[in-house]
């Protein structure tokens, strides 16, 4: 399955969670029922995955929890927050990098348009 296969699932599962529980509430529970609905439509879900950093040629296991990576391609950041700053936009890039992903997906549950909550970065870039 290719990366945007799983985007177009994720994001299938992201509405359904929205149009059920709504907005505002912490970033944990979305998180929990996102998982709980990917591993339902079972895909493979790493949850708050310490991804070591490599510096000098020294593997540091300290360096950041992704929120969830599916399937080894996508890793979602999950915010529920009333706006994004400079800085989640900076922080889904650098984990992508660090990852070697190609996609990273940042979701702000707390929108009231789930759609204008779903950011995606994708080589590089956002899309």
């Amino acid at each position: 399955m290719k990366e945007n296969d799983i985007s177009y699932i994720i994001r299938g599962i992201v509405f359904k969670i929205h149009k059920k529980l709504g907005p505002g509430l912490f970033e944990s529970v979305y998180e929990e029922v996102l998982y709980y609905e990917l591993k339902k439509a079972r895909l493979k879900v790493e949850r708050q995955k310490v991804v070591p950093i490599i510096w000098d040629n020294l593997k540091m296991d300290k360096g950041f929890r992704a929120d969830l990576i599916v399937e080894n391609k996508v890793i979602i950041e999950i915010k529920s927050v009333e706006t994004l700053a400079k800085v989640h936009y900076k922080q889904l890039a650098t984990y992508v990098k660090l990852t070697g992903l190609k996609l990273g997906l940042l979701i702000n549950f707390f929108e009231d348009n789930i759609s204008e909550g779903i950011i995606r970065y994708i080589n590089g870039k956002l899309d």
